[in-house]
């Protein structure tokens, strides 16, 4: 089978800045500043400034970015955590290993975002901090998010993994919260070469604390005053990330584009109950992944869709098949089937369409014929 639209096609933005990210690793192989060295500082300052944010510390991944940033926070033991059960694994886990109880919600229908209105009944004496999951590149709202924290008296910690850039009401994903983690997973909007992340703060103390915590705890040099971990984004990936971030804006532009073509040819499979997730962000939502809803009022299901664009050469993806309170490695948590509806109900319609910048028309409507072909093909 030939892929005529692949899901993610990393070489479109690599191979025109082939020379200078050879350039960039030869630079550090050179200084042999492979830990902890001046192109993580030069990134970390960058990332930080362009977001909005005072202060960002590298880490090994975007979930050792939940987890020690909520450790940061002096979130832990005995505190509660809500989230929203349609989430990647990871902003669980990054909770469990900070030590502290995760509380799952449920999301919004249209948006996938999380139902503040479900937070708000899931407080507890408990309750420490929310962490709002910027989904898909689309933001939660910054002003609903701090007046559910002024009013609950809780901590906002964002998930970002997804929403490099993404603005909403003036905000920047990662400046709304006491902090917030990203993720630099290579296919994400900023991608390193390997696995990588950040925490963004504006607080000195809790930037202090996470320096601290990636490496060993030590608030200098074998002087341990906590039990950290070794977590440290390495210089090359940030070097590499260094080189990509000024041309983020665009590609983040470059996806937006290809959303707008997306909604405008899809608009008329609304009918056939196919309609794409909302976006209540305008040209702030960053488009890490573009998804559509496959309604129980359309007569093709979502696996017969999937397998037969696959036939066609369309790469597809489901984010995600299984919500955090039914996956089998939590079942401690004491969730049952049914406890969040819109979650379950939106892990069985969705479907992640090709998204990545350098997107062609072409191709685009290479996905939108196809569908309509499959779903004519099915009409009874």
């Amino acid at each position: 089978m030939t892929i005529k639209v692949p899901f993610v096609d990393l070489k479109l933005q690599n191979l025109p800045i082939q020379t200078q990210l050879q350039t960039a690793i030869n630079d550090v192989i050179s200084k042999g500043d492979f830990i902890l060295g001046q192109a993580l500082s030069d990134f970390e300052k960058a990332f930080a400034a362009a977001s909005g944010v005072e202060y960002g510390i590298g880490v090994a991944s975007g979930t050792d970015a939940i987890s020690l940033g909520l450790q940061a926070c002096n979130i832990g033991v005995g505190d509660e955590v809500i989230l929203p059960s349609n989430t990647f694994i990871a902003t669980l886990i990054g909770v469990t290993d900070a030590g502290a109880k995760p509380v799952l919600v449920d999301c919004d229908d249209q948006t996938a975002l999380i139902d503040l209105e479900a937070a708000a009944k899931a407080i507890t004496p408990k309750t420490k901090a929310i962490i709002p999951v910027h989904l898909y590149g689309q933001m939660v709202s910054p002003r609903q998010l701090l007046d559910f924290a002024n009013t609950h008296n809780i901590v906002i910690f964002e998930d970002a993994a997804q929403a490099h850039l993404a603005e909403k009401e003036g905000y920047k994903a990662g400046s709304v919260g006491l902090a917030a983690a990203f993720s630099f997973y290579p296919s994400k909007n900023l991608g390193a070469f390997g696995d990588g992340g950040m925490v963004l703060t504006q607080d000195p103390q809790i930037a202090a604390k996470m320096r601290s915590l990636r490496n060993y705890g030590a608030s200098q040099k074998y002087v341990h005053t906590s039990k950290g971990v070794n977590s440290r984004l390495d210089t090359l990936q940030a070097n590499i990330l260094n080189q990509k971030l000024p041309l983020l804006s665009g590609w983040n532009s470059d996806r937006f584009s290809s959303a707008q073509k997306y909604d405008q040819q899809l608009a008329p499979l609304a009918s056939v109950g196919i309609t794409p997730i909302e976006n209540q962000s305008g040209s702030g939502h960053i488009y890490h992944l573009y998804v559509i809803k496959i309604d129980h009022s359309c007569h093709i299901k979502r696996q017969e869709l999937q397998e037969k664009l696959n036939l066609a050469g369309i790469q597809t993806g489901i984010h995600y098949p299984i919500p955090c309170h039914l996956q089998p490695g939590f079942t401690d948590l004491g969730y049952q089937p049914g406890d969040f509806p819109q979650a379950e109900k939106l892990s069985q319609q969705i479907l992640s369409l090709p998204m990545y910048p350098g997107l062609t028309d072409s191709q685009i409507k290479e996905v939108i014929n196809a569908i309509q072909t499959i779903v004519g093909d099915g009409k009874h």
